[in-house]
């Protein structure tokens, strides 16, 4: 199945089950991890991508990286480094990755939508303007997470 569009690309994440779609949302987030480092961010992923992670290890994770989420915010500063807003939205996405489950919620295109803002805050921090393939990427990350 290629998906070519948002609509269909949210479609696919929402009929997921929530343990896969941390699986999927964890690859969208380590897509930008760069962008951040922070070790929290790491671990908070490394929880949501195991299928076997219990309900304390995930309300670690989502504490470590709700941590991690408020700290890079207070970086930001009011001038904006977009460099730091970009790892504030990464951190944004792990935790979207490893939140408590809701229901009707979709913690992958949570994870999607914040990984691509911190690809986004990249792009204009190198004077390159706004434009990037990160929704096109997480289409294709997509696509091979189901054909695993």
């Amino acid at each position: 199945m290629a998906i070519s569009n948002d609509a269909e690309f949210k479609r696919t994440l929402a009929s997921l089950a929530v343990p896969r779609q941390r699986q999927v949302a964890a690859r969208f987030v380590q897509a930008v991890f760069p962008l951040s480092g922070d070790a929290r961010i790491k671990t908070a992923l490394d929880a949501a991508v195991r299928p076997d992670v219990s309900d304390g290890e995930l309300a670690m994770a989502a504490q470590a990286a709700n941590t991690a989420r408020v700290e890079s915010f207070t970086r930001c500063g009011r001038e904006t480094d977009w460099r730091a807003q970009a790892g504030h939205f990464v951190a944004k996405a792990a935790a979207a990755c490893v939140k408590s489950e809701t229901q009707g919620e979709n913690l992958a295109w949570e994870a999607a939508m914040q990984a691509r803002l911190a690809r986004t805050c990249e792009t204009v921090a190198e004077g390159t303007g706004t434009d990037n393939r990160e929704a096109e990427a997480q289409y294709r990350s997509l696509e091979a997470f189901l054909n695993s």
